[in-house]
C-alpha cells in the first residue's frame, strides 16, 4: 500500500493494536488472530500486530491493513520495535504493509533513521515512526518517514514521568508535521479517542483497553478493592487547612470522623519558606498527636490559599500570601514527612470534603462557596472536581462587577471578592465593629445597622452567584467560611435576592445550603484528599 491508501483506509478510524507477550493467557498467533477478527468485526480500520508469526495468523482472516512491528530484546536488556531491515523484510512477506520502527534516541543509535530509506527502496512500504518527543518526530521526518505514532511517550528515560494520555502532545505533535500523526500511547477510554481526533490526528491506535483481558479485569479489580477499602477499612489522614489568619489541622479518619484539632497562627506575610516551615512544624506536630493516640496517618492533605496544579506547586496566590506562587508545597512536605501529600486550593479542598463527607454526598453538581478573609468557590460538574486546564477554574472572587471599585488583592479594582468578604461586612458596619464575627452576632441580636450590612454583603453575593448559576445549573450552593458560621440570615437573604435575578428560578430547585463540616471544613476537605490520593487509580496503558 501507498501512504496515501493508507491513510485513505485509516483517517477518522480505530487501529486496534493486538498483542501478548510471552507468559500472557493469549499469547499465539491463533488466539492474536481471533482477537483481531474481533477487533475488526468491532469497527477497526487496521490491525497492529507483533512478529511474523502474529502478522501472517491475523492476515489469513482479515484483508484490513497491518502494521507490523517486531519487538527485540536489546542487549541493555530493554525492547526495541522493529530494530532492523531483516525484520522488518520477515513482517512484509507474511503480510505486513507497513512496517512501524523505534525512532526514539535508542533506535536512533541501532541505526532506525537510515532504516526508513531502506525499506522504502527495497520493501516499498510506508514506514511509521514510534517516538516519544517532537526532537525523534523532527528526526523521522527528515529521514522520510510517512506517518508519525506516539506509541513511546512515557516509554523512554526523558518521558518516563508521563503515565497517561496526553493530548497537548499530539496536538504538538500535528501542528509541527508535514505528515499524518497517528495518536497511540495510554489512550484508555473512548473520551481520550475522541480527544486524540479532536486534538488532530488521523486515527487512534487502542491496545490494552481492548485486547488484553487480564489488564482490563486487573483494573476494575483494584478499583473495585481500593474503593472498597476506602469506605470500608478505618485508615487516617492528616489534614491542614492554610488560611489567611489561622493555620487549623487535625487528624481525621477515613469515615469522617475529627479525631482530634488545632490551629497555629498562620505566618501570612512572612513569605514562602516562612509558610512551609510552619507547615511542617504542624505536619510533625500532627504526626507526633496522631502515633500517641494509635491513629498511623497514610497520608497529609493540605488546603491552601491560591490555584494548585496536581503535583502539589502553586500555579497563582494573590497577594493575601505574598511570595507564594511558584511554591512546591507537595515536594517540600512529602520530602519532610515521607508521606504522601496531596495539595489543594482551599475552596477546592471544601468541596471534596462535601462531596465525602457532607451536604454534597447526593449531588454530582453543585457549587461551595468559602466566605471570609476572600471568596473562594470550588465545584463539581457532572460528579468531577471542576479544575480547569491550567488549575485556575473557580475564580468567581475576581471576577470585577463594579467599575472603579474596591482594590482587590488581586491587584484589579472592583472585583467581587472585595465586596463579599470579612472586611467588607466590617465596612458595611460603618466599621463599629473589629470583627467578622461581631457583626454577625450583633445582627443576631437584632441591630438593625448590622442587619443592613449583611444585606448588602449578600446582594453582592447574590449578584456573583446568579453569573455562576447562569453558567452551570448547579443542584445546590453550600455556603462555608467564617462569614456563614451562626448566620442563617445571609442564606435568607442569598436566596431572596437571586429568586430576582435568575431565570428561569422555580425550574431549577437550587438548594442553598451550610457547609456541614463546621468550622474545621478545610482540615476534612483536606483530609479527603489526602485519602484520595492514596486510594487514587493509574489509567490504563494502550
Amino acid at each position: 500500500m501507498t501512504p496515501d491508501e493508507v491513510k485513505q483506509a485509516i483517517q477518522g478510524r480505530l487501529i486496534v493494536s493486538c498483542q501478548a507477550s510471552e507468559g500472557d493467557t493469549f499469547h499465539g498467533p491463533q488466539l492474536m488472530s481471533r482477537f483481531a477478527a474481533a477487533a475488526v468485526a468491532g469497527g477497526a480500520a487496521a490491525i497492529r500486530a507483533n512478529g511474523p508469526a502474529d502478522v501472517r495468523a491475523i492476515r489469513s482472516v482479515t484483508t484490513v491493513p497491518i502494521i507490523g512491528i517486531h519487538k527485540v530484546r536489546h542487549h541493555d536488556g530493554l525492547v526495541l520495535i522493529t530494530p532492523s531491515f531483516e525484520s522488518a523484510k520477515a513482517l512484509v512477506e507474511s503480510g505486513a504493509d507497513m512496517i512501524a520502527i523505534d525512532c526514539t534516541e535508542r533506535g536512533q543509535q541501532v541505526g532506525a533513521l537510515g532504516l526508513i530509506s531502506e525499506i522504502h527502496a527495497q520493501l516499498n512500504v510506508p514506514v511509521l515512526a514510534d517516538i516519544a518527543d517532537v526532537e525523534h518526530a523532527t528526526s523521522a521526518l527528515e529521514s522520510g518517514a510517512d506517518f508519525l505514532l506516539s506509541t513511546l511517550r512515557g516509554h523512554t528515560e526523558g518521558t518516563n514521568h508521563m503515565r497517561k494520555f496526553d493530548r497537548s502532545f499530539i496536538e504538538e505533535l500535528v501542528r509541527t508535521s508535514r505528515v499524518p500523526v497517528i495518536a497511540e500511547g495510554w489512550v484508555s477510554s473512548p473520551e481520550e479517542a475522541r480527544q486524540a481526533i479532536a486534538a488532530g490526528a488521523l486515527s487512534v491506535v487502542v491496545g490494552t483497553a481492548i485486547t488484553r483481558p487480564t489488564e482490563i479485569a486487573r483494573s476494575f479489580a483494584v478499583a473495585i478493592e481500593s474503593e472498597y477499602t476506602r469506605r470500608n477499612a478505618l485508615n487516617y489522614a492528616i489534614g491542614i487547612d492554610l488560611g489567611g489568619t489561622q493555620t487549623k489541622y487535625g487528624i481525621v479518619r477515613s469515615d469522617g470522623v475529627l479525631l482530634f484539632k488545632s490551629a497555629v497562627e498562620t505566618p501570612a506575610k512572612s513569605g514562602a519558606r516562612a509558610l512551609l516551615d510552619s507547615l511542617k512544624r504542624v505536619i510533625a506536630t500532627a504526626t507526633k498527636r496522631a502515633v500517641e493516640l494509635g491513629y498511623e496517618p497514610a497520608a497529609i492533605g493540605v488546603a491552601t490559599a491560591g490555584w494548585v496544579e496536581e503535583t502539589g506547586r502553586v500555579v497563582y496566590a494573590t497577594d493575601n500570601l505574598p511570595g507564594w506562587t511558584g511554591t512546591p508545597i507537595g515536594e517540600e512536605l512529602a520530602l519532610a514527612s515521607d508521606l504522601p501529600v496531596a495539595v489543594e486550593n482551599d475552596a477546592n479542598a471544601l468541596a471534596v470534603g462535601e462531596k465525602y463527607f457532607g451536604a454534597a454526598i447526593s449531588f454530582d453538581d453543585f457549587v461551595c462557596l468559602t466566605l471570609g478573609t476572600g471568596l473562594g468557590v470550588g465545584c463539581y460538574i457532572g460528579g468531577v472536581l471542576n479544575r480547569g486546564k491550567h488549575y485556575l477554574a473557580n475564580q468567581l472572587g475576581h471576577i470585577p462587577l463594579v467599575a472603579n471599585g474596591v482594590l482587590c488583592s488581586c491587584g484589579v479594582r472592583g472585583c467581587l471578592e472585595s465586596y463579599v468578604n470579612a472586611a467588607a461586612l466590617i465596612r458595611y458596619a460603618g466599621n463599629s465593629h473589629s470583627t467578622a464575627a461581631q457583626v454577625i452576632a450583633a445582627a443576631n441580636a437584632g441591630d438593625e445597622k448590622a442587619n443592613a450590612a449583611l444585606r448588602t454583603l449578600a446582594c453582592h453575593l447574590a449578584r456573583g452567584c446568579a453569573t455562576l448559576i447562569a453558567l452551570l445549573d448547579p443542584q445546590a450552593l453550600i455556603l462555608g467560611g467564617g462569614l456563614t458560621e451562626n448566620n442563617p440570615f445571609l442564606i435568607t437573604v442569598l436566596f431572596e435576592e437571586l429568586a430576582k435575578l435568575v431565570r428561569p428560578w422555580e425550574d431549577r430547585c437550587l438548594r442553598i445550603i451550610p457547609s456541614q463540616l463546621g468550622y474545621y471544613g478545610g482540615v476534612l476537605g483536606a483530609a479527603a484528599l489526602a485519602f484520595e490520593r492514596v486510594y487514587s487509580l493509574e489509567p490504563n496503558t494502550s
